[in-house]
């Protein structure tokens, strides 16, 4: 009986909305104004439940973290933007500064912010990340396009000078490009950076950032995050299908 009666009341609601949408246009203002505000209350609670129900039924898995990791991991991670559906799946003519999510952030200084970013459902049988991220650029004619990734917290977790943090991508793009990693890792009032280039010739392509050269403060760590610098993106499109970090003791000698 809860499931006939769930129907029911769900069919009405519809009819109601509907009706309220048909009728917009000769309704008072009063009235008006109290359906937009509960449209909006509503409509905040449905994308909350279509993006959740979109991560949880769309194939392949969404939220997947396996990825292949090194031996002896102690910690792994694949970003949310490569796991689930993004609320706005993508930004034409992105400014300076474009937050994708509360993990990825676009940054450029092209003047005519002539970017698109754009996120893409993966369906290759070989694809182990459910989303990719798109970056085209037209006439680019700034210095600089990058995407800022902010590690979550426990990546810091009893990070040491002894760890190795590894970071692996699917990168194709449509003309031959350079794609630098920056690793950046906040101690108290300092920031320690550790600069890679990445081997787009290697399918996926890797590079480790050894710490045991930094003068880091292991007990002081606040913040981790990383850059990925594109070099000379003009009328490219660069497709990213897989981004993942792990975390490893080096090998003692």
């Amino acid at each position: 009986m809860g499931r006939i009666l769930d129907r029911y009341i769900n069919r009405k609601t519809l009819q109601r909305w509907r009706k309220a949408a048909e009728q917009a246009q000769d309704t008072p203002q009063s009235a008006l104004r109290l359906q937009r505000d509960q449209a909006r209350g509503l409509r905040a609670s449905l994308n909350k439940l279509i993006h959740i129900a979109d991560s949880r039924l769309t194939r392949p898995q969404i939220g997947s973290v396996q990825f292949p990791k090194p031996v002896g991991t102690d910690w792994a991670w694949r970003p949310d933007l490569w796991r689930g559906p993004l609320v706005q799946s993508g930004l034409a003519s992105a400014p300076r500064k474009a937050g994708m999510d509360g993990q990825v952030t676009l940054f450029h200084d092209c003047p005519r912010a002539q970017i698109a970013v754009r996120q893409i459902r993966n369906r290759d049988e070989s694809d182990l990340a459910p989303f990719s991220l798109s970056v085209e650029a037209f006439s680019f004619e700034g210095t600089f396009l990058s995407l800022s990734i902010e590690l979550p917290a426990d990546a810091a977790h009893d990070l040491t000078l002894q760890h190795l943090l590894r970071l692996d991508v699917l990168v194709n793009s449509e003309q031959d490009t350079g794609i630098f990693a920056r690793l950046n890792i906040q101690h108290g009032p300092n920031t320690e950076q550790v600069l890679r280039q990445i081997d787009l010739s290697k399918t996926p392509s890797a590079v480790d950032f050894d710490l045991a050269h930094l003068p880091l403060n292991e007990r002081r760590i606040e913040k981790i995050w990383l850059d990925v610098i594109f070099e000379n993106p003009r009328m490219n499109r660069i497709l990213l299908r897989d981004l993942t970090l792990c975390r490893r003791h080096r090998a003692d000698l």
